[in-house]
């Protein structure tokens, strides 16, 4: 009995001591577990879907790694000074996807990464971060709703590095900048007639736009409409994740067991197209309880971003958490045939080290936002 009571103090000691170490870090311990629980699920997955590769998943864990560095340094960071910041992130990310668009590195027919000797990485990346900082600086103090001439310098400051990184091209990595600037305007109020109006003017944009897209991104489109025209082209990458969703069925066919994954007929497995082998090796019961996770992550996050108490803080905040969201909803789409297929990675799971980084980054800006949610100035 001494011995049983002696053993449930130290576990309270141990937890009250991991949770003032976190409240010291300015670490919010709900969101710290989520995230972990994700990226520890990735781990598993991301072992399977490379093959047993124990290279790819230490590589992948030195990404997390870093990612948790960015987030406990951005954690401990003023809201006013990360506020005071955002332009200057901003101009920033201009300079380097002008820079990339010049001399920028080019790996699988596009020009996307800024090669320093030691590593590569995409400014475009930064622009993810930027631009919703932006947007939420310019409208800090400023009436909500915007007005007409705010919402028009807004669209500057997201179109502008928008169209920078469809000149790489990146149309995948440009929808997600465009998608996070547009959640901080949402966010700041918009009447229905303003809304109405941009969903057409984006309707004739898209079909003014098509006679601009290259071959391979209305190949895209046009296999997402009906991917049966070229089975063994265009269409052969959803055609093989539908098949390996539906052959998992509800329990899956067991880690490592997944013919569509193991055997290589499923492309890019282990980043995109990563959704596809849960779905095959776990089934349905393993993507569910991966969406319950995620769903859990963006519901505290949500929550963490309401009880900020400024204008900037909430609208970027709330942008943080909605983006993370939108991650997984259209790669999730993309890999089931429900959405074009444009190159985004599953959050925390998919292999790649810049968009881990700043997913991480992101969060450890909301941590700070509310962590210093009493200190906040004018």
């Amino acid at each position: 009995m001494y011995e049983e009571v002696t053993s449930g103090s130290r576990a309270r000691r141990t937890l009250t001591g991991t949770a003032r170490m976190l409240l010291a870090l300015k670490l919010d311990g709900a969101l710290v577990i989520g995230l972990a629980l994700v990226a520890a699920y990735g781990l598993v997955v991301l072992y399977s879907a490379s093959g047993q590769s124990l290279g790819t998943v230490v590589r992948a864990s030195a990404h997390i790694g870093m990612g948790v560095v960015a987030m406990l340094l951005l954690a401990q960071v003023s809201p006013n000074f990360l506020r005071r910041m955002s332009p200057w992130l901003y101009l920033l990310g201009i300079v380097l996807l002008v820079i990339v668009d010049g001399i920028g590195h080019i790996g699988m027919g596009a020009q996307r990464w800024l090669d320093l000797g030691l590593l590569r990485f995409q400014p475009s990346e930064i622009m993810k971060l930027a631009v919703p900082m932006m947007c939420a600086w310019f409208l800090h103090e400023r009436a909500l709703p915007p007005s007409v001439g705010s919402l028009a310098i807004l669209m500057v400051l997201i179109l502008a590095p928008v169209g920078l990184v469809v000149l790489q091209p990146d149309l995948g990595t440009a929808a997600l900048i465009a998608i996070a600037g547009s959640l901080v305007i949402l966010m700041a109020g918009l009447q229905v007639r303003i809304i109405a109006s941009v969903v057409v003017l984006g309707g004739l944009g898209a079909w003014f736009g098509w006679a601009f897209m290259h071959d391979y991104q209305k190949k895209r489109v046009l296999t997402f409409l009906d991917p049966s025209t070229d089975r063994l082209g265009a269409g052969y990458h959803i055609i093989q994740s539908q098949i390996a969703i539906g052959s998992g069925g509800v329990f899956g066919k067991g880690w490592m067991h997944g013919t569509q994954a193991q055997l290589q007929f499923l492309p890019e497995r282990s980043t995109d197209f990563i959704f596809a082998v849960i779905g095959e090796e776990f089934g349905f019961l393993g993507l569910a309880l991966l969406l319950l996770l995620y769903a859990y992550v963006v519901a505290r996050a949500l929550y963490m971003a309401v009880q900020t108490q400024d204008t900037y803080a909430r609208l970027l905040g709330g942008c943080l958490a909605l983006t993370f969201f939108v991650y997984v909803f259209i790669n999730a789409g993309m890999v089931s045939g429900l959405l074009p297929v444009v190159g985004v990675p599953l959050p925390l799971v998919s292999y790649g080290g810049s968009s881990m980084v700043t997913l991480l980054a992101g969060f450890g800006i909301l941590m700070s936002l509310y962590s210093h949610r009493k200190l906040v100035g004018s």
